[in-house]
C-alpha cells in the first residue's frame, strides 16, 4: 500500500458461526466499539474488507484535539480524552499519545473574539483553553515570523500516531475474545422478522441480532443498499510527513497556510491548514441539497475537481446479490493520489513563517478519503427502520481523536446502557425529521 506504513495485524483464520455483534469496518470507530463491547462481554466479530487501519484511520494528522470542535461534540470529546489516557495501558502498546498541547493560530482581532468565545464551551470542564497574545506565541515558538494576533492554546489537546492505534486497539479486542477477520467484506444484512439476524461475509454467514457499520467513507454504499438516506460524501485530503527535525515545536499548531504536529520519531505530519478537495461524483448531485449550506459557507476551504472520480464511482453498483462479489472486495483500500501543490505549498508557507523547517526534507506524501456529513458531524446511532442495525460514520475529519469515545457511545447505544453523553445530536434520523441541519464549524 503507498500509503503510511501501518502496524499489521493478522486476520483470524476461523469464521465464527454466531456472535452477538458483527463490526464492520477496521478503522478507529470500527475497533474502538468492537473493544468496548468485548470488555462488556459480548461475543464480537470485526470485520474488515482489507487491512485494519488501512484508510483514514491511518492517514489522518494524528490530532487528538478538543479545541476547536463543533460545540455538539465537545462532551464526547471530553470523554473520549479520558479514555486515550489509559488506552496505551489497556492496549499493552504504545500509541504514541502524548498530551502537548494545540495551538489555533489567531491573524486577526475577528479571529481572537471568535475562538476566545469558543472557549466558553470548556466552561464546566476540568481543562481550560487560553488565548496567547501575539507575544505569548513568539515565546512559545522561538524565530517565528507571522504577523499574528494571538492563538487559542488548549493544554489538554494531544497527539498520537494513526499508524499504530487502529491496529493497537484490534488486538486488544482480539485478546478480550473478540474474532478479527481481515480482507473478510460483509456483502449485505440478513433479517427475520423485520429485525437483524446476521450478516453475509465473502467468507460465509455470520448470525448475530446487531452490526455496527463503521465504514468511514464506504458507509453510505453500504447504507443505501438498505434503503437508508444517509447523506455522506467523500472529502480528498492530503499529507507529507517530513524525516526528523531538530529544534522544531512540541505543541501542534493550526494556520491558515498550514497544519503541523510532531511525530514520535522527530519528524512532523504536515497539511494545508484550508485545503480539501471534492471529486464531482454522482452522489455529489444527489445530495446537492444536504450539502449546500455547508458549500456556502465552507467555499474557501474546497477545492472541486471534475475528472475520472466521476466514472469510477458511476460504474460502481448500488444493489448486489449477496452470493455474489461486492464492490468492497474490487477495492480493498481507497489510496487516493495526494495533491503534491496543495502540502507542498503549505510545506513552504510553513519555512516562511518558521525558519527551523526551511532544513525539512519531506519523507513521504499520502491522501485519504475524509468521511463528510453535511453538518460536519458525526452519525452515532440506532436505525429505527432496521432493528439491530446501527451506524457509527460522518466523522468529517475529526474522527480520530473522538474514536475511543465514539466506541464507547456506540457500545453502549447497542446494549442498551445509558449512554457516556447524550446521543441526539449524533441520531441518524435527524437528516429526515424536519431537523434543522447546521454547519457550526469547517471540514
Amino acid at each position: 500500500m503507498p500509503g503510511p506504513y501501518v502496524v499489521p495485524v493478522h486476520g483470524d483464520a476461523e469464521l465464527p458461526k454466531e456472535v452477538d455483534v458483527v463490526v464492520i469496518g477496521g478503522g478507529i470507530i470500527g475497533t474502538s466499539t468492537a473493544l468496548e463491547l468485548a470488555d462488556m462481554g459480548l461475543r464480537v466479530a470485526l470485520c474488515e474488507k482489507g487491512g485494519i487501519g488501512h484508510e483514514q484511520s491511518s492517514r489522518n494528522w494524528g490530532w487528538v484535539r478538543i479545541s476547536m470542535r463543533d460545540p455538539r461534540e465537545v462532551p464526547l470529546m471530553a470523554e473520549a480524552l479520558r479514555i486515550w489516557e489509559t488506552l496505551g495501558q489497556r492496549t499493552g502498546r504504545d500509541l504514541g499519545y502524548r498530551r502537548a498541547g494545540i495551538v489555533f493560530t489567531c491573524a486577526s482581532e475577528a479571529e481572537c473574539a471568535a475562538n476566545e468565545r469558543w472557549s466558553r464551551n470548556l466552561d464546566g470542564y476540568p481543562f481550560r483553553s487560553r488565548l496567547l497574545s501575539a507575544g505569548e506565541l513568539r515565546e512559545m515558538f522561538p524565530g517565528w515570523n507571522m504577523a499574528l494576533k494571538g492563538g487559542l492554546h488548549t493544554a489538554i489537546d494531544g497527539r498520537a500516531e494513526p499508524q499504530r492505534a487502529a491496529p493497537a486497539i484490534a488486538e486488544a479486542a482480539r485478546a478480550r475474545g473478540a474474532a478479527v477477520l481481515t480482507e473478510c467484506a460483509v456483502r449485505g444484512i440478513e433479517t427475520a422478522a423485520g429485525a437483524v439476524s446476521g450478516v453475509v461475509t465473502e467468507r460465509g454467514p455470520i448470525a448475530c441480532k446487531a452490526v455496527v457499520l463503521a465504514g468511514g467513507a464506504w458507509s453510505n454504499l453500504f447504507a443505501g443498499t438498505l434503503g437508508l438516506h444517509l447523506p455522506q460524501l467523500k472529502v480528498l485530503n492530503s499529507v507529507l510527513r517530513t524525516e526528523p527535525l531538530e529544534g522544531g515545536p512540541g505543541p501542534a499548531i493550526w494556520g491558515d497556510d498550514f497544519a503541523l504536529r510532531r511525530r514520535e520519531d522527530g519528524g512532523y505530519t504536515i497539511a494545508s491548514g484550508h485545503g480539501n478537495i471534492i471529486d464531482i461524483v454522482p452522489k455529489a448531485f444527489r445530495y446537492a441539497l444536504d450539502f449546500l449550506p455547508a458549500y456556502r459557507k465552507e467555499w474557501h476551504a474546497l477545492a472541486f475537481r471534475f475528472g475520472w472520480r466521476f466514472i469510477d464511482e458511476a460504474r460502481i453498483p448500488n444493489r448486489w446479490a449477496l452470493d455474489e462479489p461486492s464492490p468492497f472486495e474490487y477495492c480493498r483500500a481507497l489510496d487516493p493520489k495526494p495533491s503534491v501543490r496543495m502540502v507542498d505549498t503549505a510545506l513552504a508557507r510553513l519555512k516562511a513563517a518558521y525558519p527551523v523547517f526551511e532544513k525539512a526534507k519531506v519523507a513521504q506524501r499520502w491522501a485519504g478519503y475524509i468521511d463528510v456529513t453535511p453538518d460536519a458531524i458525526p452519525v452515532i446511532s440506532r436505525v429505527d427502520s432496521l432493528p439491530g442495525f446501527h451506524i457509527a460514520t460522518g466523522f468529517s475529519g475529526h474522527g480520530f481523536g473522538i474514536g475511543p469515545g465514539a466506541g464507547r457511545l456506540m457500545a453502549d447505544i447497542v446494549t442498551g446502557r445509558t449512554p457516556i453523553v447524550d446521543p441526539r445530536e449524533f441520531r441518524l434520523s435527524r437528516f429526515t425529521d424536519g431537523s434543522k441541519i447546521e454547519l457550526l464549524t469547517g471540514f
